[in-house]
């Protein structure tokens, strides 16, 4: 009798981890479910006017319409060449600069005002200067796109390299490791989670940036797409344009989180 307790509590046991991955795994899809349920159901009962929040079905025809003739291709490119190209620049020169004041507190105390300074100014201050120095081009767009996605890279390479346990530098002097040594098999390992966590907020910051870009002085992207939908009232267009742009800074923050699991995969030993 106490053997079948013993079966049965165990089958309940590892009945609800699965249950639970289940439902993590198919949570963003139900998540999904639910707003087009609601969207629909505002549309339905007119609790909100039509030219201001379409029905899904206006929105669905709108985005098989500019898929078929090429538009929403051609401008999503445009966005997500700024955005790849601004977010490397920006999580590059993030992760090199912050590794030096890191390292240097000395170094922190004299750029810190600058940092600050540039990253408590709004970023639709500056950018219609970037485009005055840089042009209307994409260099305007990818430098605004770098600059957004640089503060948070910065802090989070400068906590997870601050972060790096005493002992363990100690125990890599006492092993006589050099200073690359030190950087590759303890810096890097004990900062990645930290770094991972930027770059995804990094991530999702990129599409921010060249999208205020293209809202001010554009000829295409989505930001672009979207301006140009607005002036001629088109707001199923607008939904197109703002649903292509949640869904690249989805697909960028899934990689990421694909790379997080990859990379840290040791932490679950």
């Amino acid at each position: 009798m106490q053997l079948l307790l013993s079966i049965r509590r165990s089958r309940k046991e590892t009945a609800i981890p699965v249950d639970r991955s289940l439902l993590r795994r198919f949570a963003p899809i139900l998540t999904l479910i639910l707003v087009m349920i609601w969207w629909q159901a505002i549309t339905l009962f007119q609790l909100i006017p039509a030219f201001l929040v379409p029905p899904p079905i206006e929105v669905a025809r709108q985005f098989i319409e500019v898929i078929e003739n090429g538009l929403l291709l051609r401008h999503t490119w445009v966005t997500l060449q700024e955005v790849l190209v601004g977010l490397t620049l920006g999580v590059s020169f993030a992760l090199f600069l912050g590794y030096l004041i890191a390292e240097s507190p000395l170094l922190e105390d004299f750029l810190s005002p600058l940092i600050v300074a540039l990253q408590s100014t709004p970023v639709v201050a500056y950018a219609p200067l970037l485009i005055i120095w840089f042009g209307s081009g994409m260099t305007s767009k990818v430098i605004t796109c770098a600059l957004i996605v640089f503060f948070p890279m910065l802090m989070n390479t400068i906590v997870g390299i601050r972060s790096v346990p005493r002992n363990l530098r100690d125990l890599m002097r006492v092993l006589q490791a050099n200073r690359w040594q030190t950087f590759l098999k303890l810096e890097i390992p004990s900062a990645l989670p930290v770094l991972l966590t930027g770059l995804k907020t990094s991530a999702t910051l990129a599409v921010v940036g060249a999208v205020v870009g293209e809202f001010i002085n554009a000829s295409a992207g989505l930001g672009f797409l979207i301006n140009l939908a607005r002036n001629q009232f088109d707001t199923p267009l607008v939904f197109v344009g703002v649903i292509s742009l949640a869904v690249m800074a989805r697909v960028l923050y899934g990689i990421v989180a694909v790379l997080e699991r990859r990379l840290l995969i040791w932490k679950k030993f």
